[in-house]
């Protein structure tokens, strides 16, 4: 802020120095992958952090779990739609949440948004 660079130029910069954050997608504060009036439970944290974590870890860098109490619902970016709509990778993915403690494994066919729990009219 000092330096007053924008967000782009702080991308450019750290490229131009090979900093492997450069494109770093940003991460919001977990309680954003949950639904406004819910009940705030540990465990749900916990189940979210681990999934996020191995999607990122299998490939998937722009992506979000929204967790509606033993409901999964993974937003990955348009452009991956595709590439997770393999059948062995989608029983791997629920398999693996459900061991996290999900019950329920959905993908969201929208895609990644930043602040779904936002749109108009949205209810579950």
């Amino acid at each position: 802020m000092d330096c007053q660079l924008t967000k782009r130029e702080i991308r450019d910069l750290s490229k131009e120095l090979g900093l492997v954050t450069w494109d770093k997608p940003s991460y919001a504060c977990l309680l954003t992958r949950i639904p406004y009036n819910s009940e705030l439970k540990v465990e749900d944290f916990i189940k979210i952090e681990k999934a996020e974590k191995y999607m990122m870890d299998i490939g998937f860098r722009s992506v979000r779990v929204r967790c509606h109490e033993k409901l999964a619902r993974i937003e990955v970016d348009r452009k991956a739609i595709n590439k997770i709509l393999n059948e062995d990778l989608l029983q791997e993915i629920s398999i693996k949440l459900k061991e996290y403690g999900f019950k329920y494994v959905t993908l969201d066919l929208d895609g990644y948004r930043a602040g779904s729990f936002n749109e108009k009219d949205w209810k579950m």
